[in-house]
């Protein structure tokens, strides 16, 4: 013990120095490498095990999808009524809404409680999946699922309130006023149904780019490089996806739709590029091996 004392004074504060720099890597690099055992420990699990883990959350998906829909069955009426019928009516005072089967109406019901289900169950179900996954990913991504569930719900929830105030109404809009007046618009339920469905999912999947910028990013298949250089091709893309999707000869109208659209490009570029540079400083950072 003296010994290791009179060594330690013999030393120069510079070698000291050095010293209990070299003890302070030695020790993180001992947390780091403790943190990565125990994440590898959560990840071993066999093929059966992991049949289990998948089968508990889908029955956990399931019960709570079905406890949503029970409750959302409360209320069909002022679903089908004033959420689902209000933007045709809107559109047009002249337009009818079929009924061309005799379950249709049955039919409508049990789409309308089940998207409605569906869409206010979406964080949980999230959750669910991304629990799934969770163990093979690393500590710091494990730490950020509360951000991650809650950036996905809100941007479906953003894709599908844009659907529905601001797309629908369009569409509909435009659809209530094309052709001739002699021909009466008399529009098969089921047919309305599928459109306003169709409409809302694909908003608020659209409304998922940034994330899944964030994903292709970090696995590195996604450069903001790649995304810059294909911009231009994005953005006509994105106006000729919005004249499909809205038949219209406006451009205004047209231009409703594309913007975001396109906005929505402009930030995956900047979420690519975040996770880009993230990703070459830790490559790039030096790595401190003990003896």
């Amino acid at each position: 013990m003296s010994n290791e004392t009179e060594s330690s004074k013999s030393k120069s504060p510079a070698s000291q120095l050095m010293d209990a720099e070299i003890e302070a890597r030695e020790r993180d690099l001992a947390e780091h490498e403790h943190e990565e055992d125990d994440s590898s420990g959560i990840t071993e699990m066999n093929f059966i095990e992991h049949l289990d883990e998948l089968r508990s959350r889908l029955i956990k998906s399931g019960i709570v999808l079905i406890v949503v829909m029970a409750l959302c069955a409360l209320f069909s009426d002022t679903l089908v009524n004033q959420v689902l019928i209000a933007p045709l009516k809107n559109s047009s005072d002249t337009v009818v809404l079929q009924n061309l089967v005799p379950y249709g109406q049955i039919s409508l019901y049990l789409q309308v409680i089940f998207f409605s289900g569906f869409i206010l169950s979406f964080p949980y179900l999230v959750h669910q999946i991304w629990q799934f996954v969770l163990p093979g990913l690393k500590q710091k991504e494990r730490a950020a699922t509360r951000f991650i569930i809650s950036f996905i719900s809100l941007s479906f929830f953003a894709g599908i309130a844009f659907g529905y105030f601001i797309f629908m109404p369009i569409s509909l809009k435009f659809f209530a006023g094309f052709g001739t007046p002699l021909i009466e618009n008399n529009i098969a339920v089921q047919d309305y149904v599928s459109f306003f469905i169709g409409a809302l999912l694909t908003t608020g999947i659209v409304f998922e780019l940034p994330f899944i910028s964030y994903i292709l990013s970090k696995i590195g298949l996604l450069t903001p490089a790649f995304m810059r250089f294909y911009r231009k091709h994005a953005i006509v893309t994105l106006l000729i996806l919005a004249a499909i999707v809205t038949p219209s000869t406006d451009i205004v109208t047209q231009l409703v739709i594309a913007i975001p659209m396109i906005l929505l490009y402009e930030l995956s570029i900047g979420i690519s590029g975040y996770v880009n540079r993230k990703n070459d400083a830790l490559a790039s950072a030096p790595k401190v091996t003990s003896k």
